[in-house]
């Protein structure tokens, strides 16, 4: 008797990833830093703001780490840094939030936009962001399924747009993300672009996320607008900051949100599902930093970015990389047509190879297509470190 062996169809297998990791890869910054590290090069790729830590901020923390604040916090945090937060924005903006009910203690800005996407945003609602764009925002939105909407800045300045803002609302549209200053192009939006940006969020009933970590660094007589403050828009507007950048703090993640008490249950909720607490002895720090540092501790914060901002950008216009000098933050955008490689990431590792010095693709910035001519480049350095790095490019320049 002959018996024939039938086979069944496989079953798709349980063991997969799921359907947003395939897409998912590590970010050109962590790309070019690993890459820089190898090599012992001058990482000018990443923001990592090596610069000394203010004195009352690192000896308050050691201080809570020997006196046993080592534990969890209340989920928001502690009641010390929250007052001072508090505090701080009354004084610079003149917004009322209640420390109680009104702030978050966030594990860096970035948990703070994590915790508000949760508490504010569905699986198919639109949020527009303006480009070149933060990465870090865009992929938060991707991977609770939200749609980032690209809405892009006009060459050469980076001028708003607003045809194209108008343009890019849907019926599905929820909110705008608008930071300022800007990472990585350090565009400083003026009083009358936010304006129409707020115009726009009250006219469509939208939420306005604004990320305003680099709030203190701003230079030649620029100011930082805090968008809260305009006419209509406390309510509507979720305020995301931290002390990564000001304080120099960056691996401690510490960040914070302010916002309308009716949002903010929701968030504390999402925040300590996701981080428990920001860590404890750190946000001891952070809230002598802002008892305790004067009015002129921010001021020559400024004034010691803008003389980092001269050489940078003096060495890249000798390199031949003819940079767009920023208004805010601590990057630069520099042209980059004429280095070797058809894309901005090749031309990003021939620059590292020659010369030691770390950028970033400008088109980790860019939607598809654009920012291939273009390396960004931070000035948030030790001077020794930046100098040095200065030295390198107009040693290519030369050679």
């Amino acid at each position: 008797m002959a018996y024939t062996l039938t086979t069944q169809p496989q079953a798709a297998s349980r063991l997969a990833l799921s359907e947003l990791a395939p897409g998912a890869m590590q970010s050109e910054i962590r790309a070019m830093t690993t890459e820089c590290d190898r090599i012992g090069g001058i990482n000018l790729a990443q923001g990592v703001c090596d610069t000394p830590i203010p004195e009352p901020v690192q000896a308050e923390a050691h201080a809570a780490i020997r006196d046993g604040y080592n534990i969890y916090t209340r989920l928001d945090g502690i009641t010390r840094l929250r007052d001072a937060i508090a505090a701080k924005q009354q004084r610079d903006y003149g917004l009322s939030y209640d420390p109680e009910t009104e702030v978050l203690v966030a594990c860096g800005a970035t948990a703070g936009l994590h915790a508000a996407a949760m508490a504010l945003l569905n699986p198919g609602d639109e949020v527009l962001l303006f480009e070149p764009f933060y990465g870090y925002h865009v992929a938060t939105l991707n991977s609770m399924r939200v749609k980032p909407v690209l809405v892009p800045l006009a060459d050469p300045d980076w001028a708003l747009d607003t045809d194209a803002l108008h343009a890019a609302i849907t019926p599905k549209t929820k909110a705008i993300l608008l930071n300022t200053p800007a990472n990585p192009s350090g565009k400083v939006f003026s009083r009358p672009e936010i304006e129409q940006v707020a115009a726009v969020c009250k006219d469509h009933d939208l939420f306005l996320l604004t990320d305003e970590i680099y709030e203190y660094f701003v230079y030649d007589g620029t100011k930082h607008i805090c968008p809260a403050t305009l006419e209509g828009m406390r309510e509507r507007t979720i305020v995301m900051s931290g002390f990564s950048k000001t304080f120099s703090i960056t691996g401690w993640r510490l960040g914070y949100v302010c916002a309308d008490k009716k949002w903010m249950a929701a968030m504390h909720y999402f925040h300590d599902l996701t981080f428990v607490c920001a860590p404890s002895p750190f946000q001891h720090g952070a809230a002598a930093g802002l008892e305790q540092l004067p009015p002129a501790f921010y001021a020559q914060l400024a004034a010691d970015h803008q003389s980092k901002r001269e050489r940078i950008v003096a060495a890249l216009r000798a390199a031949g990389m003819e940079p767009s000098v920023p208004a805010g933050a601590y990057y630069v955008l520099a042209k980059a047509e004429h280095l070797p490689g058809k894309t901005a990431p090749l031309k990003a590792r021939h620059l590292l190879a020659r010369t030691g010095v770390a950028a970033v693709a400008g088109s980790a910035f860019f939607r598809p297509g654009r920012g291939e001519d273009l390396l960004r480049f931070c000035f948030a350095k030790k001077d020794a470190d930046l100098d040095e790095a200065c030295a390198r490019l107009k040693t290519y320049a030369a050679s």
